[in-house]
Protein backbone atom coordinates (compact mmCIF):
# COMPACT_ATOMS: atom_id res chain seq x y z
CA UNK A 1 0.00 0.00 0.00
CA UNK A 2 1.37 3.43 -0.94
CA UNK A 3 1.26 6.49 1.30
CA UNK A 4 -1.45 7.94 -0.94
CA UNK A 5 -3.48 4.76 -0.44
CA UNK A 6 -3.09 5.13 3.35
CA UNK A 7 -4.35 8.72 3.19
CA UNK A 8 -7.30 7.79 1.01
CA UNK A 9 -8.25 5.02 3.44
CA UNK A 10 -8.10 7.46 6.35
CA UNK A 11 -10.36 9.80 4.39
CA UNK A 12 -12.87 7.04 3.77
CA UNK A 13 -12.71 5.96 7.41
CA UNK A 14 -13.74 9.46 8.53
CA UNK A 15 -17.18 8.93 7.09
CA UNK A 16 -19.37 11.94 7.78
CA UNK A 17 -17.28 13.13 10.74
CA UNK A 18 -15.74 16.14 8.96
CA UNK A 19 -15.94 19.16 11.29
CA UNK A 20 -16.11 22.77 10.20
CA UNK A 21 -18.10 25.06 7.96
CA UNK A 22 -17.67 24.42 4.25
CA UNK A 23 -20.32 26.84 3.01
CA UNK A 24 -17.92 29.55 1.80
CA UNK A 25 -14.35 29.81 0.48
CA UNK A 26 -13.95 32.96 2.58
CA UNK A 27 -12.22 32.14 5.88
CA UNK A 28 -14.46 33.14 8.79
CA UNK A 29 -11.53 34.53 10.82
CA UNK A 30 -10.29 36.57 7.81
CA UNK A 31 -6.71 35.43 8.38
CA UNK A 32 -4.12 33.74 6.20
CA UNK A 33 -1.45 31.65 7.91
CA UNK A 34 1.80 31.03 6.08
CA UNK A 35 4.10 28.36 7.44
CA UNK A 36 6.66 25.77 6.44
CA UNK A 37 5.82 22.48 4.75
CA UNK A 38 7.61 20.65 7.59
CA UNK A 39 5.42 17.75 8.71
CA UNK A 40 6.08 18.51 12.39
CA UNK A 41 4.03 21.71 12.16
CA UNK A 42 0.42 20.84 12.86
CA UNK A 43 -1.19 24.15 11.96
CA UNK A 44 -4.78 23.24 12.79
CA UNK A 45 -3.84 21.79 16.17
CA UNK A 46 -1.40 24.62 16.95
CA UNK A 47 -4.11 27.26 16.72
CA UNK A 48 -7.20 25.18 17.46
CA UNK A 49 -8.47 25.90 13.95
CA UNK A 50 -11.59 24.45 12.47
CA UNK A 51 -12.12 23.95 8.75
CA UNK A 52 -13.25 27.17 7.12
CA UNK A 53 -11.61 29.56 9.58
CA UNK A 54 -8.30 30.35 7.85
CA UNK A 55 -6.34 30.03 4.68
CA UNK A 56 -3.23 27.94 5.32
CA UNK A 57 -0.34 28.43 2.90
CA UNK A 58 2.75 26.24 3.11
CA UNK A 59 6.11 26.18 1.39
CA UNK A 60 9.70 25.26 2.15
CA UNK A 61 10.78 27.44 5.06
CA UNK A 62 7.49 29.30 5.39
CA UNK A 63 9.08 32.24 3.59
CA UNK A 64 7.31 34.93 1.61
CA UNK A 65 8.11 34.31 -2.04
CA UNK A 66 6.49 35.73 -5.17
CA UNK A 67 4.13 32.76 -5.25
CA UNK A 68 3.09 33.37 -1.64
CA UNK A 69 2.40 37.03 -2.51
CA UNK A 70 0.27 35.72 -5.40
CA UNK A 71 -1.72 33.50 -3.05
CA UNK A 72 -2.05 36.24 -0.43
CA UNK A 73 -3.24 38.72 -3.08
CA UNK A 74 -6.02 36.32 -4.06
CA UNK A 75 -6.76 35.56 -0.41
CA UNK A 76 -7.11 39.24 0.46
CA UNK A 77 -8.64 40.72 -2.68
CA UNK A 78 -11.07 37.94 -3.57
CA UNK A 79 -11.62 35.95 -0.39
CA UNK A 80 -11.70 38.53 2.37
CA UNK A 81 -8.62 37.93 4.51
CA UNK A 82 -7.21 40.98 6.26
CA UNK A 83 -4.49 39.56 8.52
CA UNK A 84 -1.33 37.54 7.83
CA UNK A 85 0.28 35.23 10.37
CA UNK A 86 3.75 33.96 9.42
CA UNK A 87 5.13 30.96 11.31
CA UNK A 88 8.61 29.65 10.68
CA UNK A 89 10.32 27.15 12.97
CA UNK A 90 13.43 25.89 14.68
CA UNK A 91 15.45 23.06 13.15
CA UNK A 92 14.31 23.97 9.61
CA UNK A 93 15.86 22.19 6.63
CA UNK A 94 16.36 25.52 4.83
CA UNK A 95 18.92 26.48 7.46
CA UNK A 96 20.99 23.43 6.46
CA UNK A 97 21.60 24.45 2.84
CA UNK A 98 23.04 27.44 1.06
CA UNK A 99 21.58 29.17 -1.95
CA UNK A 100 24.51 28.40 -4.26
CA UNK A 101 25.22 24.84 -3.13
CA UNK A 102 21.62 23.73 -3.61
CA UNK A 103 21.35 25.46 -6.99
CA UNK A 104 24.64 23.77 -7.98
CA UNK A 105 23.19 20.41 -6.95
CA UNK A 106 20.01 20.96 -8.97
CA UNK A 107 21.97 22.13 -12.01
CA UNK A 108 24.26 19.12 -11.84
CA UNK A 109 21.31 16.74 -11.58
CA UNK A 110 19.13 18.29 -14.27
CA UNK A 111 21.43 20.33 -16.46
CA UNK A 112 19.54 23.57 -15.77
CA UNK A 113 20.16 26.09 -13.00
CA UNK A 114 16.95 27.24 -11.29
CA UNK A 115 16.04 30.89 -11.74
CA UNK A 116 14.09 30.98 -8.47
CA UNK A 117 15.55 31.66 -5.07
CA UNK A 118 15.99 28.86 -2.55
CA UNK A 119 15.51 31.36 0.32
CA UNK A 120 18.02 29.54 2.52
CA UNK A 121 18.75 31.18 5.87
CA UNK A 122 20.91 30.70 8.95
CA UNK A 123 18.93 32.62 11.58
CA UNK A 124 15.20 31.90 11.67
CA UNK A 125 14.36 35.19 13.42
CA UNK A 126 16.00 37.13 10.57
CA UNK A 127 14.09 35.08 8.01
CA UNK A 128 10.79 35.82 9.78
CA UNK A 129 11.59 39.55 9.82
CA UNK A 130 12.36 39.49 6.07
CA UNK A 131 9.10 37.71 5.33
CA UNK A 132 7.04 40.12 7.43
CA UNK A 133 8.66 43.06 5.63
CA UNK A 134 7.96 41.54 2.21
CA UNK A 135 4.27 41.35 3.05
CA UNK A 136 4.18 44.86 4.52
CA UNK A 137 5.91 46.32 1.44
CA UNK A 138 3.94 44.49 -1.23
CA UNK A 139 2.08 46.69 -3.68
CA UNK A 140 -0.26 43.78 -4.44
CA UNK A 141 -1.67 43.43 -0.93
CA UNK A 142 -4.28 45.88 0.36
CA UNK A 143 -4.05 44.69 3.99
CA UNK A 144 -0.49 45.01 5.29
CA UNK A 145 -1.02 46.54 8.72
CA UNK A 146 -1.79 43.39 10.68
CA UNK A 147 1.11 41.13 9.74
CA UNK A 148 2.89 39.25 12.51
CA UNK A 149 5.71 36.74 12.51
CA UNK A 150 6.52 33.91 14.89
CA UNK A 151 9.01 31.11 15.45
CA UNK A 152 7.61 27.73 16.45
CA UNK A 153 9.94 25.54 18.49
CA UNK A 154 9.44 22.03 17.07
CA UNK A 155 10.79 20.42 20.24
CA UNK A 156 8.83 22.32 22.91
CA UNK A 157 5.80 23.50 20.92
CA UNK A 158 6.38 27.07 22.09
CA UNK A 159 5.43 29.92 19.74
CA UNK A 160 7.52 33.11 20.07
CA UNK A 161 6.74 36.38 18.34
CA UNK A 162 9.58 38.00 16.40
CA UNK A 163 9.76 41.76 16.77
Amino acid sequence: MTSIDVLLKRHDDMGEDRKGDRSSPQPSLHVAILTCMDARIRVFEMFGLLQGESHVLRNAGGVITDDMIRSLALSQRKLGTREVLIVQHTNCGLSLVTEDSFKDELEEAGGVRPTWSIEAFREVDDSVRRSVQRVRRSDFLPHTDNVRGFVYDVFTGKLTEVE
